[in-house]
């Protein structure tokens, strides 16, 4: 008979076994189980590439671009922008006269260049679709600018826009689906403004990208896009990696059409520091005097004219002179994408007081962040025919590409 001591013992032997056996079990399945983490080798990529659902897409596919962090969200930037060359579709009403106002491309050149670029890759890119059923966004292609070359008077201008657009709502039955939210126009300058003053249902409702994004103007930022306004062919090469050339601090010249240039030029005119002049440099001081002005200059000042925005800001990006932007209610072009602060000093108009100062408290370190990261924003404010990834067009449709995720049917 066992006693109550040697009973313990065998418990305590007993449950003392059963831990060695848990223990070496775990380890045993542990190794067994466990996958170390491989070396990636270019073997190994290039395997992924070649997997299903990996291949790179036939246009505008090419090598990988590294996303630089003047965008907001590099990483997401890349997921989307690519989902958007994907799948992005845009069907282009079809109907109006070719001859008048509808469906050519605007030159491409002068202050209303964006609008002649946008309507001519729209037509050749991928992105346009011929089966409506399958469209994200439905584009209206009225050339406001077109209307306005041909003497037509603002008011009539509203009349024409307004017809044309009711004879699609009438013909088709896109826009009652979503009262016009899933449908865009496209125009530049202050003229797309005043062509649609008084059109509440499309100003309200449908998407605007415009040249002219001024709050106080009825542009509704989480709705419509800010169309850059470029004045191409540029005059010069793009400038860049040429800080040592820039020796002035600031520059403006050019037409006292707001108020504040007026005040710009004349608390600024005679400084020595600042180059400001109060009227546009003449031609018959030299060849391309104005442009060559950007290439000496540190900062380019660029205050809003008759309205907020300036062809003046893309011409200080290409040249490399870091923009100065001066203007009240002004939603920047592709502001929801880039990063402004990072190539570009943004004050409100009260502080032209201030100007000298402010630019001077910028320091050398910080002047050449500015400028590395203006070169690399550069492309983003270039217009190509045919267009090219990450160009302005891209970017401009990336933006629309945003907007149509709001849109519920």
């Amino acid at each position: 008979m066992m006693t109550g001591k040697q009973g313990f013992f065998s418990l305590r032997g007993s449950l003392l076994f059963l831990a060695v056996l848990t223990l070496l079990s775990f380890t045993y399945l542990s190794l067994k189980y466990s996958t170390p983490t491989p070396q990636v080798t270019n073997l190994s990529v290039e395997k992924l590439n070649d997997a299903p659902g990996t291949e790179k897409e036939e246009e505008g596919g090419g090598e990988e671009e590294e996303v630089p962090d003047t965008f907001h969200s590099p990483r997401v930037f890349k997921l989307n922008y690519e989902e958007m060359e994907k799948k992005f579709k845009v069907y282009i009403y079809p109907d109006g006269d070719p001859n008048t106002f509808y469906q050519t491309p605007r030159k491409l050149t002068g202050k209303y260049a964006s609008e002649g670029y946008f309507f001519q890759n729209i037509r050749d890119s991928r992105f346009r679709t011929e089966n409506p059923d399958e469209a994200h966004l439905f584009f209206i292609p009225i050339s406001c600018h077109k209307m306005r070359g041909k003497g037509t008077s603002y008011e009539n201008m509203t009349i024409i826009v307004q017809n044309y657009v009711e004879s699609l709502i009438s013909k088709y039955p896109y826009w009652n689906r979503t009262l016009g939210a899933d449908h865009f126009f496209v125009t530049c300058h202050d003229v797309g403004v005043r062509a649609t003053e008084g059109l509440e249902f499309l100003v309200k409702n449908s998407i605007r990208a415009v040249c002219s994004p001024s709050y106080d103007v009825g542009f509704i930022p989480h709705k419509d896009v800010a169309l850059p306004q470029v004045l191409q062919p540029f005059a010069l090469p793009a400038g860049g990696n040429d800080i040592e050339n820039r020796t002035t601090l600031g520059f403006w010249a050019g037409h006292r059409n707001s108020k504040i240039r007026v005040i710009l030029a004349r608390v600024w005119e005679n400084d020595t520091e600042l180059d400001i002049s109060n009227n546009r440099i003449s031609r018959a001081t030299g060849h391309l005097v104005y442009q060559k002005r950007f290439y000496r200059s540190k900062f380019c000042i660029c205050p809003g004219g008759s309205q907020v925005n300036s062809a003046r800001i893309a011409d200080s990006i290409h040249y490399g002179c870091i923009p100065v932007i001066l203007s009240n209610y002004y939603d920047l072009p592709f502001n929801d994408i880039l990063d402004w602060n990072k190539f570009a000093v943004v004050l409100k108009e009260s502080d032209v007081y201030q100007l000298k100062q402010i630019l001077k408290n910028i320091s050398d370190a910080e002047f050449v962040t500015l400028h590395n990261n203006l070169v690399k924003v550069q492309k983003h404010f270039q217009w190509n025919s045919p267009s090219i990834r990450f160009d302005a067009f891209h970017l401009v449709m990336y933006d629309l590409w945003l907007r149509h995720h709001t849109i519920k049917y």
